[in-house]
């Protein structure tokens, strides 16, 4: 792509080009920060109305029956099941990454202590996000059982690091800060064939680029909607289990929509069958129904059609940067293989965060990672190459004139 007249071209030939218009894209912004926030869908805009002033405000109490609200975390998991390679019965949209990943990790290692008492190490990455190994660190203090956080600094060292000590290989199938994404099949082999458990963590990888959580035989994973799921702000996160383990899993958060008869108000707590035990206390009902506007996008197209998109556009987009953009200091940290790609591009420079800052005040929408990293996400559903081109051409002019050294850039916002 060398012409603005050629991403043009290639838009006008994209196949996904008619989907853009399900959703409300804010004009004059090129948005390529979708891996953190997606963008409104049309419907969210009716639905949230509907479920304020019909379902809440008309139907009152009566809607948890008549609208549906009660079994709302189970359908809309069914939905969401697809993208991920999961089943119906398997997904349930409930609560936060977090709290989801505080439930399965809990329980992955209960089942694992009562069958090897020995393994005591949770393995992971000291490049994960952070969130989850806080949760595993937070974790290990409560039990207070002599387990152990294993953290290795390369992926390629993972496979020495997963060992006869290893309860539970917790793993993010695509990094939130470069962009690589590990071979979830066979690294889901490795960790079985040492007698562990794998745990995904899908933040980065759900509506993004093909998942088959059956397919490679994984045992448990989680996930948000809010990213390229286009949920909305804080919209509540997912949870899957493999079927294999649904009933013999005893979670910690005991609440009582995880109950069996939840109204039947037993002093005495029974976990339901199957994924329903993964539920906690009441649902956002509200957040919740608008997960669903973004998930219906997604079936007007399938998981292949996004990945061949997606790499088309993050490869267009390296391509410019480092040719449009030679002698700025910019480092690529995205893996050039497709196979290591999940949907967003990353480069270092010294002063991202200020370049950032000058990038998003002319419109261009990206984000910036600890250490100098500048990040941005390409949603297949609604990213143009016109969008790649005309982004690339701004970071150009930026850097050509250093407007990014402008004193307002470099003050730092509480969220980044």
């Amino acid at each position: 792509m060398k012409t603005r007249d050629e991403a043009l071209a290639l838009d006008r030939d994209d196949p996904l080009a008619p989907l853009r218009n399900r959703f409300a894209l804010a004009p004059g912004v090129i948005y390529l920060d979708g891996n953190s926030l997606g963008v409104p869908p049309v419907a969210a805009s009716a639905r949230a109305q509907a479920v304020i002033g019909q379902e809440w405000g008309e139907g009152l109490i009566r809607s948890w029956n008549t609208a549906g609200w009660f079994a709302l975390p189970r359908r809309l998991g069914d939905k969401l099941a697809p993208l991920i390679g999961a089943g119906r019965d398997e997904v349930v949209v409930t609560d936060t990454i977090s709290v989801n990943l505080f439930k399965l990790l809990s329980a992955a290692l209960r089942m694992m202590a009562e069958r090897d008492p020995r393994r005591r190490v949770i393995v992971s990455e000291r490049a994960n996000f952070p969130t989850d190994l806080y949760i595993a660190q937070g974790l290990i203090e409560q039990l207070d059982r002599g387990y152990t956080l294993r953290l290795v600094d390369d992926p390629a060292d993972l496979p020495d690091a997963i060992d006869d000590e290893t309860a539970v290989a917790m793993i993010t199938h695509v990094n939130y800060r470069t962009g690589y994404m590990h071979d979830m099949a066979s690294l889901t082999h490795l960790i079985h064939q040492a007698g562990a458990l794998a745990l995904w963590d899908l933040a980065h990888s759900a509506g993004a680029v093909p998942v088959d959580l059956n397919g490679v035989g994984a045992d448990f994973a989680v996930g948000c909607t809010y990213k390229y799921l286009n949920g909305g702000p804080g919209s509540p996160a997912f949870a899957w289990v493999a079927k294999r383990h649904q009933n013999t899993l005893a979670q910690p958060l005991s609440g009582w929509w995880g109950h069996r008869k939840p109204f039947a108000m037993d002093p005495r707590y029974a976990p339901d069958e199957g994924i329903g035990r993964f539920l906690c206390g009441t649902q956002p009902i509200v957040s919740m129904s608008l997960v669903e506007a973004g998930l219906d996008v997604f079936l007007e197209t399938d998981m292949a059609a996004i990945r061949r998109k997606s790499l088309a556009l993050t490869d267009r987009f390296i391509e410019l940067v480092e040719a449009r953009c030679a002698g700025h200091a910019l480092t690529l940290v995205t893996p050039r293989a497709h196979a290591q790609r999940g949907s967003h591009a990353s480069f270092e420079h010294p002063h991202g965060y200020e370049i950032m800052q000058a990038l998003i005040a002319r419109g261009v929408i990206g984000d910036y990672r600890e250490p100098h990293v500048l990040r941005f996400g390409f949603t297949p559903l609604y990213t143009r190459f016109v969008d790649v081109w005309d982004a690339v051409e701004t970071l150009r002019d930026i850097l050509d004139t250093e407007a990014w050294r402008a004193p307002e850039f470099a003050a730092r916002h509480s969220v980044t």
